[in-house]
């Protein structure tokens, strides 16, 4: 038992990739709390298959996938804000005709005879792969979001539970929302390398989606949504290590398990909670009863 346990830390490149999900964990658990409470969640997704194009024409061209991510995030950005302008379209319309579109662009490029081998590394990332160059990029990464989290903390948490009078209370949500999205923007750059561009948003969001439905306090949630990315990373390495499995697929689909597992317990509980209120109030009612009785 011992040995099957040891043995997948003995290797350089598991405990990389151990590092880096770390990392990534530490900023999806605090980050992606506050992105799922501002609604935000479809904003992820749409911020991963905007970069598509991106991705690939890097991989064409020889650039870093950072660089070609970048700028197809500032194209994405663009595009939707130019197409939010018509009226006759909502915004949630602009986004998906943007997104799909680019998507679509990136899926053209990767598919053309020109583009190198390789596009399941942009799609799905290379976790294996991982250097001590994205190790590094990712720990300060970490650093700069903890800092901006924690200065804006009072701010996010009167607009995060509140949106409706937090301008009463002399915070505007607009700002806060827009460092929401830069520093988002940011971590699906930083994860994308890792995950890919299609499984970088499980790992943004699902923490936090299933921390949510455990506690409602932020500080708690930060920490379970810390915790379980860091159990689904430990336990998809494993998975892929042992059963040969694609390590971003093993850690995704351990996220998906834990999210599962969050709903079961919130269902749990909840089914407790509503036979402990019938009780009470049967025990009550007896009471009123019996009192009744007696007068």
């Amino acid at each position: 038992m011992s040995d099957w346990l040891l043995e997948p830390l003995r290797e350089p490149v598991v405990l990389r990739s151990l590092a880096e999900l770390a990392l990534l964990g530490l900023i999806a658990g605090t980050l992606g709390c506050w992105i799922v409470l501002a609604g935000r969640a479809y904003s992820a997704e749409s911020l991963a298959h905007s970069m598509l194009p991106g991705l690939v024409g890097a991989a064409l061209l020889g650039l870093p996938l950072v660089l070609g991510g970048a700028i197809g995030l500032a194209v994405g950005a663009s595009l939707i804000a130019l197409v939010g302008r018509i009226k006759v379209l909502g915004s949630e319309v602009a986004v998906s005709v943007v997104i799909t579109s680019l998507f679509g662009a990136g899926v053209l490029l990767g598919l053309a005879p020109a583009t190198p081998a390789g596009l399941n590394g942009i799609l799905f990332g290379d976790l294996l792969a991982v250097g001590f160059g994205d190790i590094a990029l990712a720990a300060a990464y970490a650093a700069i979001v903890l800092a901006v989290l924690f200065v804006l903390h009072q701010g996010l948490l009167v607009t995060g539970f509140d949106r409706l009078n937090a301008r009463a209370l002399g915070r505007s949500p607009a700002p806060l929302d827009l460092v929401l999205a830069l520093l988002l923007a940011g971590a699906t750059l930083v994860a994308v390398q890792a995950l890919g561009n299609l499984l970088v948003v499980a790992m943004l969001i699902g923490p936090a989606a299933s921390a949510r439905l455990l506690t409602e306090r932020i500080a708690p949630m930060m920490l379970v949504a810390v915790g379980i990315a860091w159990v689904a990373a430990l336990a998809g390495l494993y998975a892929s290590y042992h059963a040969d499995l694609a390590a971003g697929a093993a850690v995704t689909c351990a996220l998906v398990v834990g999210f599962a597992a969050a709903l079961l317990i919130r269902a749990i509980r909840e089914l407790l909670a509503s036979d402990s209120r019938r009780r009470g109030r049967g025990a009550q009612s007896r009471g009123l009863r019996l009192r009744s009785r007696r007068a």
